[in-house]
């Protein structure tokens, strides 16, 4: 894998991590940005070595995501089966989810596919194969609308 790619597998896996805390600990945005930069980042916690992120782009997704929430929300929330909503869904899916919608709405310069296996490839990190699948249909799904 090339060095931006990791640097952006890393950013997107970071800023996942991020949209958890504000959602748990409604965290402000400029102290939660500040405390991924200098804390976590490229960082080694726990003996995990964590990859170098691209920071504008872990920026950019992250600030993306809250400020254009409700409307990714309505998003994601079209495309989920009838009787589902993003609140009945696992707290880190929907960030997943948040965060892959973000990036097929403004991020015009990554190419869909990209965006899709990325996420996918973050489920994977805290799901098993069946919720990976369920990013990927509905990540799919958005991404029709969304380009």
């Amino acid at each position: 894998m090339k060095a931006r790619s990791k640097a952006r597998a890393a950013a997107r896996l970071a800023a996942v991590q991020a949209l958890y805390q504000h959602e748990m600990e409604a965290t402000p945005l400029a102290r939660l940005l500040d405390e991924f930069h200098r804390h976590r980042l490229g960082a080694e916690i726990d003996d995990d070595q964590y990859a170098q992120a691209e920071t504008a782009f872990f920026d950019d997704v992250v600030t993306g995501v809250l400020a254009r929430r409700d409307e990714v929300d309505a998003l994601i929330g079209g495309k989920l089966a009838e009787g589902w909503s993003l609140a009945r869904l696992d707290k880190t899916m929907a960030q997943i989810l948040r965060a892959g919608a973000f990036e097929l709405l403004a991020r015009k310069d990554v190419p869909t596919g990209a965006v899709i296996s990325e996420y996918v490839d973050v489920a994977h990190a805290f799901f098993e194969a069946r919720e990976a699948k369920f990013v990927n249909g509905v990540l799919d799904a958005l991404a029709k609308d969304a380009r």
